[in-house]
């Protein structure tokens, strides 16, 4: 009796835990309906339209605020769990040659389609547009030699400051192996890292459920400031453009992305519709970068491919940019009634190839790094630039998307060549069965990407002497 009632006693029935419901869905439905208003805002009353662009402004520059932490925290606590330095320097590696690479091809099939189109035939430049093209040289484009300098930080804190990515992942770079050299000492050092990853995801959450409002007044400021005339007039290279970055993602990167990872770009493009969505409404693929290292990491890519790969591809992979670059200056000396031949071509894109890496996803970059490079290169067609001004916004959109697709595309390309990824936890998370949580932006265990291996019983000794 005693044996029975204990028995009872141990073993209570608890009701299940309610599911978690995912209220995100809605942020999104928000977003599209913002992106419909704004586009009629923009269109009836253009001059108000334009006054919101602080709206989608704001909106971007919180989201950038958060990029320096996010990339700092993937990129050491990557290289800190990696026992062995030479497998981070592989990784970089492969990435490295990857890039430059995919630059190649993405700038070939852009001079390919403008040598085929002419898009700038039959155009008429205005002194007004003259001005306009010079005054994007005074932007912030870099030179080469002022560009590798400018990846050294003043200080080790101005690089969170001053939200340059690329002296972020150099300080980033510099601290992870510094823990990785000092082997268990060091752990103490990471899991405060991981608990500060943890903050700032939970803040970026927070900050997503503004998206509507920044979506609504990016998207009126756009078409407001552009309008119809606008895109009547230059249709033919906004096609074009549009055209061939959906020919590079699905044609290029998905045939890349089956024959190496046996994967569908279509399965993996509706695992990140939401970040699309965001890219869409903000212009920028920035807005869209802490996302993709928090998916990637949930998809099953380890640490180390996830915080390598995808901050370095965000400023050495831009494949929609080196479209834009191709196709633009082919337009402009079209329309200039200067030509080139395929012999100037090669040499001024080959200029570009380097001068764009300082372009690193924010909207309006790509135009001023164009300018900056013509600038440098051949500088009687900086003059023209000015013809693509009031349609690089809406090219902008493309340029992101595109360069968003070829980073994650990359990512999961090179966790299979290096061996560092999941596929069996990547199989399931396509197909809905760990879902990505929203609100935290970490999986439901708690942690972002794969579990760490355990402890061998050497290390522990080595833990325990420490």
């Amino acid at each position: 009796m005693t044996s029975r009632r204990r028995a009872v006693t141990t073993t209570p029935t608890a009701p299940a835990a309610p599911a978690r419901r995912d209220r995100t869905h809605y942020l999104y439905i928000a977003v599209i309906v913002a992106v419909a208003l704004g586009i009629a805002v923009g269109l009836i009353w253009p001059d108000a339209g334009v006054e919101l662009k602080p709206l989608g402004t704001g909106f971007v520059n919180l989201i950038k605020m958060m990029i320096s932490p996010i990339i700092f925290c993937t990129i050491v606590l990557g290289i800190g769990s990696v026992r062995k330095a030479a497998k981070v320097g592989a990784v970089g590696g492969i990435a490295l040659g990857y890039f430059l690479v995919m630059s190649l091809v993405a700038l070939a099939i852009g001079l390919v389609v403008g040598n085929v189109l002419h898009p700038g035939d039959g155009l008429h430049l205005t002194n007004a547009l003259k001005a306009s093209g010079h005054s994007q040289v005074d932007s912030e484009a870099l030179g080469p030699v002022d560009f590798v300098l400018s990846i050294i930080p003043t200080t080790f804190v101005s690089a969170f400051t001053e939200g340059q990515v690329l002296q972020t992942l150099l300080i980033a770079l510099l601290a992870g192996f510094a823990l990785q050299a000092m082997g268990p000492v060091g752990q103490p050092v990471l899991r405060g890292v991981e608990h500060i990853q943890r903050l700032v995801f939970r803040i970026l959450g927070m900050i997503m459920w503004a998206a509507p409002i920044g979506a609504f007044g990016a998207i009126a400021a756009v078409v407001g400031s552009a309008g119809i005339d606008a895109l009547k007039s230059l249709a033919v290279l906004m096609l074009g453009f549009y055209v061939t970055c959906v020919l590079f993602v699905f044609v290029v990167l998905g045939a890349l992305l089956r024959l190496v990872a046996g994967l569908n770009i279509f399965t993996l493009f509706k695992y990140l519709a939401r970040e699309f969505l965001l890219i869409l409404s903000t212009s920028s693929s920035e807005s869209a970068l802490p996302r993709l290292i928090a998916k990637m990491e949930h998809l099953g890519v380890s640490k180390a491919v996830v915080g390598i790969t995808v901050p370095t591809g965000y400023s050495f992979n831009l494949d929609g940019t080196m479209i834009y670059m191709t196709m633009a200056s082919l337009y402009i000396a079209d329309a200039l009634g200067t030509p080139m031949s395929v012999g100037e071509q090669i040499p001024l894109l080959l200029f570009l190839l380097l001068a764009s890496k300082g372009a690193a996803g924010v909207s309006g970059a790509g135009l001023a790094t164009l300018a900056g490079g013509l600038q440098s290169h051949k500088p009687a067609l900086v003059d023209g630039v000015g013809l693509i001004v009031g349609i690089d916004r809406f090219m902008s959109e493309a340029r992101a998307l595109t360069n968003f697709a070829g980073n994650s595309v990359a990512t999961v390309l090179i966790g299979t060549w290096t061996k560092d990824i999941d596929k069996a936890r990547m199989q399931r998370v396509l197909a809905g069965e760990l879902p990505f949580d929203e609100k935290t932006l970490l999986d439901e265990g708690g942690e972002t990407g794969t579990p760490e291996p355990p402890e061998l019983p050497e290390q522990r000794e080595e833990l325990a002497k420490a």
